[in-house]
């Protein structure tokens, strides 16, 4: 019995070490990807208490009617905008949701002029354009082909129907630009 509880740690240990090297080998990717240019960067805005989507009756246009980054996200956001920063990731274009969580983060890295980009709009509020935003957002990927990184700063559920990852708030899924099949190279967890 007592061997059979050292066999199932072992085995459990070696599961936790090979999901951290998976982690870690995740960051590496996504760093060396944007070192090299020409990528991606899809991130999540960071973090706005609230669960997903808008209070009701909320307007684009008006900021006071829709869910906004917490203090922490305003932090974080600056945070993550630092960190890239000292690791040297320079973008060439920063395009963002209109919704102001996700122009708030992105204002808030301080990386450079920030674009608003309707098809990056949020897929679970605009569930009736679901799949034009996404084909809209696939077709701007395919077209990134810069020497330099683009960086979009959207929503989970637009990363995850570009990719089927659901990042954490914050969170930056690096792809391949120039390509339609928006394939994932790594993921950074920066806050």
């Amino acid at each position: 019995m007592r061997r059979m509880r050292f066999v199932v740690f072992a085995a459990l240990l070696g599961f936790c070490s090979t999901a951290e090297v998976a982690g870690a080998d995740d960051a590496a990717n996504a760093w060396k990807a944007l070192r090299a240019g020409g990528h991606i960067a899809l991130m999540r805005h960071a973090d706005a208490p609230g669960g997903f989507g808008d209070p009701p009756g909320f307007r684009i246009d008006d900021c006071a009617t829709q869910r906004n980054l917490s203090e922490k996200g305003r932090a974080d956001a600056a945070k993550i905008g630092a960190r890239l920063k000292r690791e040297g990731i320079a973008f060439e274009k920063i395009l963002s949701s209109p919704w102001c969580r996700c122009i708030d983060t992105a204002k808030l890295l301080n990386l450079g002029t920030v674009e608003t980009e309707a098809t990056f709009g949020n897929v679970v509020v605009l569930r009736d354009q679901r799949d034009a935003l996404t084909a809209g957002a696939r077709a701007l990927i395919a077209k990134w082909n810069g020497p330099s990184n683009l960086l979009v700063v959207t929503h989970g559920a637009n990363i995850a129907a570009l990719t089927t990852i659901s990042p954490a708030s914050g969170e930056i899924v690096v792809v391949r630009g120039g390509s339609s099949s928006v394939e994932p190279v790594g993921r950074l967890v920066l806050d």
